[in-house]
């Protein structure tokens, strides 16, 4: 057996029975073939590798519902942008100028950049699989980082596949389920990212949700964008699908931003989840991030980075800013009104951790450190200088105070991907020529470079 022993480190299990048995002291994690075999005080297991987690807190691995992976070779050059700019730059002008080797690259990028972060878990809502070999590439560069992921498969980038479109969603989503995800204890299981209800035939959007049900793939679809210049779905885009009989515990909503009270009950009602991206939806504009409400009608959200084009990979900013966004949110108008917040840190650790976990159909794998569950297991430094001395507040410290320098090591299903806060076995120059050749490319292609 392939034995892993973590030693002396504060754990924050996120498991209530775990929890309760553990207390405030350090203690040690065994891994046994990629699962939690046990958690406790002084383990024993002579035969076992060992780290040392002095000095660390022990989280399970972050979950990102929605992240467009291929653009992290377009990092930074929308900032400033809005949606709008998103739609016209993004995926208008400079995606369609990506190759099967430039999506490869910025797979394998954005997929390093979050396992370098502590999220082990991603939903790659591939928007840009322009041809059969883009998202062999994109597959391929899953396959290589380690990461967990759910690759979404979606349509190719171009106005005729989301206005007025009478188009299905390519049939090559039958092969590459077929050919790549025949198991269902593999680290990267099959999603179908579809277009939803806004500039579709409704004819194709019932097909495009019978096609994913009949290949057994989870299905996460945008809803209740402001989206510049087109009108909203007249009774809402949840409202249609719900009364379709197309919503199910399987379906994720992705931002939900303008998505109404009555149909946020129709999303529980369903069982169905939603995906919020709190930091790009204030900055482009996209709407008010809804966690209060969602937790307000049940249920529980989970987060998202979005696009690399515009935001920063990591989950620590996500949990910042929808904390800091949903309190402020609830500050009174009248200041004679006392303050009185209800989401905590604690509440955004669930968000990042098991609430991801379960929008993904694994939180009986993930989403927290329990006995049995995969080891996707994160230590984070809490002796450094934007860390110390915060290992007596775990969740806070977490929360609140570290950032992606403080990830020291990360496992996936027991397999240490990082380690003493570098990754295992990544050629970062290589990385460096794969994301300039990318990025070179298609800035010439679009004509920005002669």
């Amino acid at each position: 057996m392939d034995k892993l022993l973590i030693q002396n480190t504060r754990v924050v299990s996120l498991d209530p029975d775990v929890e309760a048995s553990l207390g405030a002291d350090e203690c040690d994690i065994l891994v046994v073939d990629g699962r939690i075999a046990e958690i406790g005080r002084n383990l024993g297991a002579d035969d076992a590798e060992r780290i040392d987690g002095s000095g660390t807190i022990a989280v399970p691995g972050f979950v990102d519902t929605h992240r467009h992976t291929w653009q992290a070779v377009l990092r930074g050059v929308l900032t400033n942008g809005t949606l709008g700019d998103y739609f016209r730059e993004v995926l208008m002008r400079l995606g369609p100028a990506f190759r099967e080797e430039d999506i490869y690259a910025g797979n394998l990028i954005g997929s390093y950049e979050a396992l370098n972060a502590g999220v082990t878990t991603t939903v790659d809502w591939f928007n840009n699989a322009a041809t059969p070999g883009h998202a062999d590439a994109a597959v391929a560069a899953l396959r290589e980082t380690g990461i967990r992921s759910l690759f979404g498969y979606g349509t190719p980038i171009g106005a005729r596949w989301v206005k007025d479109s009478s188009l299905k969603h390519p049939h090559d989503a039958e092969r590459v389920r077929s050919e790549y995800f025949s198991s269902s204890d593999q680290l990267l299981t099959f999603a179908l990212a579809l277009r939803g209800t806004i500039g579709v035939d409704p004819v194709v959007t019932k097909h495009d949700f019978d096609l994913a049900r009949s290949l057994d793939a989870r299905i996460t679809v945008h809803a209740g964008v402001r989206i510049p210049g087109i009108p909203p779905v007249p009774g809402g885009e949840v409202r249609v699908m719900y009364e379709a009989g197309l919503l199910g515990p399987d379906t994720t909503i992705v931002h939900g931003n303008e998505v109404d009270n009555g149909e946020l009950d129709m999303l529980a009602e369903c069982g169905a989840t939603v995906s919020v991206a709190p930091y790009v939806e204030l900055v482009m504009g996209q709407g008010v991030p809804p966690t209060n409400r969602l937790v307000e009608h049940g249920l529980r959200p989970s987060l998202s980075t979005d696009v690399a084009s515009a935001v920063p990979g990591d989950m620590f900013t996500q949990m910042r800013t929808a904390l800091a966004q949903a309190r402020g949110a609830t500050i009174p108008a009248d200041p004679r009104e006392p303050f009185a917040p209800r989401l905590t840190a604690e509440d955004v650790l669930r968000f990042a951790t098991i609430d991801g976990a379960a929008a993904c159909g694994l939180a009986d794998r993930i989403g927290t450190l329990s006995v049995g569950k995969d080891a996707d297991i994160v230590l984070i430094r809490s002796d450094a200088i934007n860390t110390m001395p915060g290992a007596d507040h775990p969740v806070s410290t977490v929360v609140t105070s570290a950032d992606t320098s403080n990830v020291d090591t990360v496992l996936v299903r027991g397999t240490v991907v990082k380690r003493d806060g570098t990754l295992v076995g990544v050629d970062l120059e290589r990385l460096r020529r794969l994301g300039g050749a990318a990025r070179e490319h298609v800035m010439t292609a679009v004509g920005e470079k002669q």
